[in-house]
C-alpha cells in the first residue's frame, strides 16, 4: 500500500511498500482506515538523525503514530467496536504476558511494539490492523484532528498523574512544544492553580498564554529561577515538568522548585545532563520519569468530550497525504509558532 517510507536518514518516499503479511486480521483486532496522522517529534528526530538512543533505523520504514480513523472490519471475537465506529488508537503493543504488563506497567514491557519505533512500521499508509483492546471509540463531538491529538495528551495526563497535582498547585512547564502545552493543559486539568510556561518562541508562548491560567516566560529574555521565586513569594513551584529535552532545561530544574516539590522528566535527553544532588537534596525533591503512558487514553477521550480539555489551538498546520514528504522537511525546519501538523489522509 502506498506509505510515507523512511528509507534512511534524511531520505523520505511516498510509495507502495509491501506490509500485507502484518495485516491479517486476528480475532480480537480491527481494520482500520486511517483519517488524521500527527507528525511527532520522535518521527522527525528519526528523519533527522536516522534514530535515537537504542531505538536506530536500519531498514525502510513507514512513519507514524498519532492517530485516528474508521473501523472498516472486525475479528470474530471483538466485542464493543463495529464497522463504522470513529477510533484512536493506543500505538503501543506489550506483551500480555510479560510481568510489567502484569503489574500494569505496559509502558515500560521491553517487549512492546510501538507504531514507527524500529523495527515496527507506523501508520502513515491507507489502513491498519490492530487490537481492539488498544483501540478506542470516540464520542461524537470528539474530531478526527482532536482524536489524533489523544496519543501525545496521554503523555501530559501520564506526567500529570506521576506528579500527584493536588488541587491549587503551581507547576512550571519547560518547553512550550506540542508535549510541553499538552502537559500544561494536563496539569490545569488535574487541578493547578496556575502554570508557568517557558520557551525561546514567543509564537508558541502566545498560543500557550491563551489556554487558560498560563503564565509565559521567555527565558532568552527572563531569568526563570527569579521570575518564578518572585511570582511565589520566593517559595517556588510545586511541580516541575521539564518537556523541552534540552540540556540547559533539565540542568536547572531544582532552582524554582519549593522544598518537597516533585519533578517529572518528560523531554528525551540525547546525551547525559547535569543532575545536581545538592539542590535536589536539600528540597527533598521527588524526580519521576515518564516513558509515553499506560491507562490513560480513555481518560483523555472522555476530557475531549466533556470540554475538560481542549487541543485544538494546538493544530496549527494541516497537509494531504500527497504532501506528506514536504510537511516533513516543514517540520524539520522547526518553524516558529509552529505546535501539532497532521496529515489528512484520502477518504
Amino acid at each position: 500500500m502506498k506509505s510515507l517510507v523512511l528509507e534512511e536518514r534524511l531520505k523520505l518516499s511516498l510509495r507502495d511498500f509491501p506490509i500485507e503479511r502484518e495485516e491479517v486480521l486476528g480475532a480480537r483486532d480491527v481494520r482500520i482506515k486511517l483519517h488524521t496522522v500527527g507528525i511527532c517529534g520522535s518521527d522527525v528526530h528519526y528523519y533527522t538523525h536516522g534514530g535515537t538512543g537504542v531505538f536506530q533505523v536500519k531498514a525502510p520504514m513507514i512513519l507514524g503514530h498519532e492517530a485516528s480513523g474508521t473501523v472498516i472490519e472486525t475479528g470474530p471475537d471483538v466485542t464493543g467496536l463495529t464497522v463504522g465506529d470513529r477510533v484512536c488508537m493506543e500505538p503501543g503493543i506489550p506483551d500480555p504476558n510479560s510481568r510489567a504488563t502484569r503489574l500494569g506497567l505496559y509502558n515500560v514491557d521491553p517487549a512492546v511494539r510501538f507504531w514507527a519505533t524500529p523495527p515496527i512500521h507506523g501508520v502513515l499508509r491507507p489502513t491498519v490492523v490492530h487490537p481492539a483492546d488498544f483501540t478506542f471509540k470516540l464520542p461524537d463531538n470528539v474530531s478526527f484532528a482532536e482524536a489524533a491529538m489523544v496519543e501525545p495528551l496521554a503523555v501530559g495526563v501520564h506526567a500529570a498523574t506521576k506528579a500527584q497535582v493536588k488541587p491549587g498547585d503551581i507547576a512550571l512547564v519547560i518547553g512550550a512544544g506540542p508535549i510541553g502545552l499538552v502537559t500544561a493543559l494536563s496539569a490545569l486539568a488535574a487541578g493547578c492553580a496556575r502554570v508557568f510556561v517557558s520557551d525561546i518562541d514567543d509564537a508558541k508562548l502566545e498560543i500557550a498564554a491563551k489556554l487558560g491560567a498560563i503564565v509565559p516566560v521567555n527565558v532568552q529574555r527572563q531569568d526563570l529561577a527569579a521570575e518564578i521565586l518572585k511570582a511565589t513569594n520566593g517559595w517556588g513551584v510545586e511541580i516541575v515538568f521539564e518537556c523541552s529535552g534540552h540540556p540547559k532545561g533539565a540542568e536547572g530544574v531544582f532552582d524554582p522548585l519549593c522544598p518537597g516539590g516533585r519533578v517529572v522528566f518528560i523531554g528525551s535527553q540525547v546525551h547525559p545532563v547535569q543532575y545536581d544532588v545538592g539542590k535536589a537534596m536539600v528540597r527533598e525533591a521527588r524526580v519521576e520519569h515518564v516513558f509515553r503512558y499506560a491507562h490513560v487514553f480513555p481518560r483523555c477521550v472522555a476530557m475531549l468530550s466533556s470540554g475538560a480539555i481542549d487541543v485544538k489551538p494546538l493544530i496549527t498546520r494541516n497537509f494531504s497525504f500527497d504532501e506528506s514528504v514536504e510537511a516533513f522537511e516543514i517540520a524539520a525546519a522547526a518553524p516558529k509558532g509552529e505546535v501539532k501538523m497532521q496529515i489528512l489522509l484520502p477518504q
